[in-house]
């Protein structure tokens, strides 16, 4: 919890609020409306009750509540546990030991636990690791599995062929351990914490708070004890607003927060949208007979065209136990509207290439996210008046890789570097209130992070070709491998994912077989082994800008995508009771904070903000 001495007898009161919203397990609530698809006269009643779309200011029943929020000051505020804000935490505390000063470091996270909310593959590169923390073998991190074999295939509807994965090659993994990111981010969390830094898990922040000459000045938490109607309960609080000299945001891939920065200092100016794919993954304990520790599976092709980017995983874990960890990842760049990236994954692990290792197994977790796929062209402008973006929220993840976890954690670490000389001053040298690094940007462009994302720049968009997936192979193959990616040019993306669906009519509807619950399985199971559990009785968490669009535009031109492409089965088309039409039925319940919907959504009507803080998965080790 926040320092007990530095709070008024109010401050406690919402301090314990906050701990009881959070604690409550309410039913899970379906969200409904009225839109209807068919001429109705019946207007289109409210799905969004959020106070960040219908303003409370002209509610009545917002009258008379007491707004004030309760303020508390660092010297930096971080926005996210992941690997990137953890990592900057731990840099700046033994920045601050090295020169003897002190310095008051806050990390807040939406999760109830740090790692809760972290999903990856993982297969983690350590080179950020080791400069970070050098003894991290002696301190026990949870790297146990070093990887002894790679295999790479192109998979066809019933057979396999091997690709050889020549030296240099991008997924040349030795050297580097399969890990569970959700354990590894847990004791980054420890490590950070025996320095010193102040950890919040379960304070979502909700809000960017600034000074009046709009440099940033911090963070407000989300408030709680909103009822679903959006009208307060009798244990409604405001959230707190911590203010620091500058804030780090490492929110994640599509960071609620990131999105507001980017518009309010317009940092996607001078670089291409960013462009996204889904990760789905499970966890399975298998035959041991089966298990090979070590062993790094990879796979393009097939159920996906040549034309849908995506590929798979497969990795033998060694924890003890024959544990393996397998996921399908697709780029949301696809065009087909009927294409469900959850039901490509539970089709996949009937090839029998992947069936032979599942079979006799027990799927034990189930979990996705969004990650970013838009390498060096889509990097934003990092820095601004108060703040910087570090980690999966601009992006630097290795697409060709699948790696970001040490290109989050190296941006992290210079990003405490450039901001804590400034911090610690004896006079502050900035034009404005909030403090301004440009110097984290030129570090970075001298860091082995853009000399290794530059390199791979074209492979991700050169898959946009007549020949898609091998087309891209065969650019691959030749400009990387021969020369490093030192061609004279840098390919360009396709524009945003949201725009590239085509109507439904277009399309060729496309028919999943029925899952067998012994490899497929069906959404609702699914999403029961993520843990997921929010606060029943409070606002969709999954806004909309116009609730008549979802029924008007998005059924009726492109056959309602959003019920194919949520990998938790949040949103429903349902028949109107009166039998006259559709409605859209939103199960914000069952939300795994993937993003998907916000990115993809052809409309982009949907606005995905935080819920109430500790809501969500409950990842354990994903």
């Amino acid at each position: 919890m926040f320092p007990v001495g530095r709070y008024s007898r109010k401050a406690h009161r919402c301090i314990r609020a906050l701990q009881t919203v959070q604690v409550e397990h309410a039913a899970p609530q379906l969200y409904a409306t009225l839109n209807g698809r068919k001429c109705s006269s019946v207007s289109t009643p409210r799905i969004t009750t959020h106070y960040t779309v219908h303003s409370r200011d002209a509610d009545s029943r917002w009258e008379g509540v007491e707004m004030e929020r309760f303020v508390d000051e660092a010297d930096v505020v971080i926005v996210g546990g992941g690997p990137a804000g953890l990592s900057a935490a731990i840099r700046l505390k033994q920045l601050a030991n090295e020169h003897e000063k002190e310095l008051r470091v806050c990390l807040v996270e939406k999760a109830s636990q740090i790692g809760a909310h972290t999903l990856s593959g993982a297969c983690l590169e350590p080179s950020a690791l080791c400069e970070l923390i050098p003894d991290w073998k002696e301190r026990g991190a949870p790297l146990n599995t070093p990887v002894t074999e790679d295999v790479f295939s192109i998979l066809t509807e019933k057979h396999r062929i091997p690709v050889p994965i020549l030296p240099g090659l991008p997924m040349v993994n030795h050297g580097n351990y399969i890990v569970r990111l959700g354990n590894f981010v847990r004791w980054l969390g420890e490590q950070a914490e025996e320095l010193g830094v102040e950890l919040y898990p379960g304070y979502a922040a909700a809000e960017v708070l600034f000074h009046e000459d709009g440099s940033v000045k911090g963070i407000a938490t989300n408030d709680v004890g909103i009822a679903k109607d959006g009208s307060p309960k009798d244990v409604f609080e405001r959230g707190m607003e911590l203010h620091a000299k500058v804030t780090l945001f490492g929110e994640g891939c599509h960071g609620h927060l990131a999105k507001q920065l980017y518009k309010q200092f317009n940092l996607r100016e001078n670089c291409e949208p960013q462009t996204y794919a889904i990760g789905l993954k499970e966890v399975w304990a298998i035959d041991e007979k089966k298990w090979r520790p070590g062993r790094a599976e990879h796979s393009v092709g097939w159920p996906l065209n040549r034309h849908t980017y995506g590929g798979s995983f497969l990795y033998h874990l060694n924890e003890g136990e024959p544990l393996v960890a397998l996921g399908f990842v697709v780029g949301l760049d696809y065009s087909n509207p009927y294409l469900s990236p959850f039901r490509e994954f539970q089709r996949w692990k009937h090839h029998p290439f992947v069936a032979a290792t599942l079979e006799g197994g027990t799927r034990i977790a189930y979990g996705a996210r969004a990650l970013n796929e838009g390498g060096f062209q889509s990097i934003p402008k990092l820095t601004f008046p108060g703040g910087l973006l570090i980690g999966c929220s601009p992006g630097f993840m290795n697409v060709p890789k699948i790696k970001g976890t040490h290109t989050a954690m190296k941006s992290g670490m210079l990003a405490a570097e450039a901001v804590f000389p400034k911090i610690t001053a004896e006079s502050l040298d900035s034009e404005t209130t909030g403090l301004h690094a440009p110097e984290y940007t030129e570090t970075l462009k001298n860091s082995w992070v853009w000399k290794e994302l530059r390199a791979v720049r074209n492979i991700r968009p050169s898959f946009h070709n007549f020949f898609g997936l091998y087309g891209g192979m065969a650019y691959t193959g030749v400009f990387y491998w021969i020369f490093r990616g030192k061609e004279p040019w840098t390919l360009k993306h396709c524009g945003l994912d949201a725009n590239q669906l085509k109507p439904a009519a277009e399309c060729t509807p496309i028919e999943y077989p029925k899952p067998d619950g012994k490899l497929s399985f069906d959404l609702l199971s699914s999403v029961a082994l993520s843990g997921t559990n929010h606060e029943g009785d409070q606002p969709p968490h999954l806004t909309l800008k116009d609730d008549s669009v979802p029924v008007s535009r998005n059924l009726s031109i492109y056959g309602g995508p959003e019920q194919h492409f949520c990998p938790a089965g949040v949103y429903e088309y349902v028949p109107l009771e009166t039998g006259d039409g559709m409605r859209l039925q939103i199960n914000a319940q069952n939300c795994v904070h993937c993003k998907t919907c916000d990115i993809k959504d052809p409309s982009q009507n949907i606005n995905w903000v935080v819920p109430e803080g500790g809501g969500g998965p409950a990842y354990n080790g994903m």
